[in-house]
């Protein structure tokens, strides 16, 4: 980790906007070059203008593609669209609207030309769609997340409300990469006009009673620090404060796409990521101020929990907490409604739904895995290690099908409010019935042709028969939940494990690791995890 992680950024770390937004008009794509292709990872195409990856012809011709796509599925309704404050994501916003017009599709824009979280999206779709006007709406969430300000991002939510699969995802890549291949013939532009307006933030919020209890909140008058870390919540945490009559406090909120107020990742790069002890090093130094203090990503899809007692809480230990509370207090919900979890997120969420007696849905990364069970409330809960949630609302019906920061970031103090304990002095009570694990993920190299045949391993392929002195009880690739492929390899034993997937973006792969005995022994999984991955890909 770098000696200057967690300190504030200077002016040499800051972008210079202009330069951006000039090369994502100016640079031209050459799809024949891998890495300035519209690419779609589990959260949309992302990248930076610089570096010829999100340009405008790139989104124009993904606009493109999205257009055909919907008339190819027959999604007649009309289409939402957000953005959030990365420098990019304005003329990208623009550019997708120009083409959008142009072909004729209804676009609904936010009524106060405010920013659009993307659980807030993910809710306006869900809501059009459960009226039932004789139509499917579907959208797009212009944000990279929680990426340095350099990036530009391009998610597309069809009708179900959540991330788009890898069958709709590669289809729109392909064509929009056969589209910039001839020279953008076909992409149909024109100047924005006709726009229908949306309040996505008042919808969203006056919603937030039927599944936060905000009057348990109000009334036990709890002091809230709300960050937003410059990110598309900001207009949101007033507005919940206002409508819900809450001691809450929006404890920055500037917003400046060069994000000069964050500190450091570990790496020295901006992120907002609200999960990182570095990024929320100025928000924990606030937390004696407040008995719960959050922090949300540039799109509000992702959560940080801080505590007077215990700083910024490890995301799976939330996780844990708030699995424990909610199906302890939501009544309403399917008495066999499954927990869901992605395979690399704590054991911890294991054993405490065994307790619950409920079952465990365990799915490959990824929200989009999630977005059936959330919707026929067969999952009342799904959770990802990297801070992304989401759950149903108290009668069991489906509240969003993308991660929701906010959401997460309240019931923190829902918890607190109805308990009287911090999410952190709960978590300290189910390590001590459960057993405290210890939790990491550290990177390894990777050649492409490494990586492509972890991607395709088969767990049969391990032939290790103990991990860390542990019979080994587990090896496979694809997930319990639903039987979908992981793209690499999880090994289990009574006490740890390990899961192994390659990096999208770099020549690595990544080794996520659990163990209930300790760093220690923690160590040696990971030691040992390089050594089985290795020899099973040689």
């Amino acid at each position: 980790m770098s000696q200057r992680a967690g300190t504030r950024a200077q002016e040499s770390d800051l972008i210079d906007v202009d330069g951006l937004v000039k090369a994502y008009y100016d640079l031209k794509p050459d799809v024949a070059v891998p890495a300035q292709r519209v690419v779609f990872g589990t959260s949309g195409h992302r990248g930076s203008s610089l570096n010829t990856a999100f340009n405008e012809d790139h989104i124009s011709a993904t606009t493109q593609a999205i257009v055909e796509y919907r008339t190819g599925q027959g999604i007649t309704g009309p289409l939402f669209i957000g953005t959030d404050p990365h420098a990019l994501s304005g003329p990208a916003y623009t550019t997708a609207l120009e083409v959008l017009v142009a072909n004729g599709v209804r676009v609904l824009v936010d009524e106060f030309d405010d920013y659009v979280p993307t659980p807030s999206l993910s809710h306006a779709i869900l809501a059009y769609n459960r009226a039932e006007h004789g139509d499917l709406a579907d959208g797009i969430v212009v944000t990279p997340s929680h990426n340095p300000p350099m990036d530009g991002g391009f998610k597309y939510n069809p009708p179900h409300g959540g991330p788009a699969d890898s069958d709709a995802t590669s289809w729109i890549a392909n064509r929009a990469n056969d589209l910039i291949a001839n020279g953008l013939d076909g992409v149909l532009m024109s100047e924005p006009s006709a726009l229908e307006t949306y309040d996505f933030r008042g919808n969203y919020v006056n919603d937030l009673e039927n599944i936060i209890d905000m009057q348990a909140i109000r009334t036990s008058g709890i002091r809230i620090g709300a960050d937003p870390l410059g990110g598309a919540s900001v207009g949101y945490w007033g507005a919940i404060r206002d409508r819900y009559e809450i001691d809450l406090v929006v404890v920055n909120p500037t917003v400046d796409p060069t994000w000069r107020f964050m500190t450091l990742d570990w790496d020295e790069k901006i992120r907002m990521d609200p999960s990182s002890a570095s990024v929320m090093a100025s928000v924990v130094a606030h937390k004696d101020e407040y008995d719960i203090l959050t922090g949300n990503d540039a799109d509000a899809d992702r959560h940080g929990i801080v505590t007077p007692d215990g700083g910024l809480m490890n995301p799976n230990h939330f996780l844990a907490v708030a699995i424990d509370y909610l199906y302890s207090h939501r009544e309403g919900w399917k008495p066999d409604a499954a927990v869901g979890k992605t395979l690399v997120s704590s054991t911890m969420i294991d054993r405490v739904t065994g307790f619950l007696g409920r079952d465990l849905w365990e799915v490959p990364v990824g929200f989009k895995w999630f977005v059936p069970g959330l919707i026929d409330g067969s999952v009342a809960f799904g959770g990802e290690e990297s801070a992304g949630a989401s759950f149903v609302r108290f009668d069991g019906t489906v509240w969003t099908t993308d991660k929701d920061g906010i959401l997460l970031a309240l019931l923190a103090s829902e918890i607190l409010a109805v308990t009287g304990k911090t999410p952190s002095q709960r978590y300290a009570e189910l390590a001590e019935h459960f057993g405290a694990p210890s939790y990491a993920r550290v990177d390894a190299a990777a050649t492409p042709a490494q990586k492509a045949a972890l991607a395709k391993l088969d767990g049969s392929m391990i032939t290790a028969t103990e991990l860390a002195g542990e019979k080994i009880t587990g090896a496979f690739s694809v997930a319990p939940g639903n039987g979908a492929a992981i793209g690499g390899v999880k090994v289990t034993t009574e006490n740890a494990w390990f899961a192994a997937r390659p990096s999208g973006t770099e020549d690595v792969y990544k080794i996520y690791a659990e163990s209930f005995l300790g760093t220690e022994h923690l160590a040696q999984v990971q030691l040992e995890a390089k050594a089985i991955v290795d020899a099973a890909i040689a």
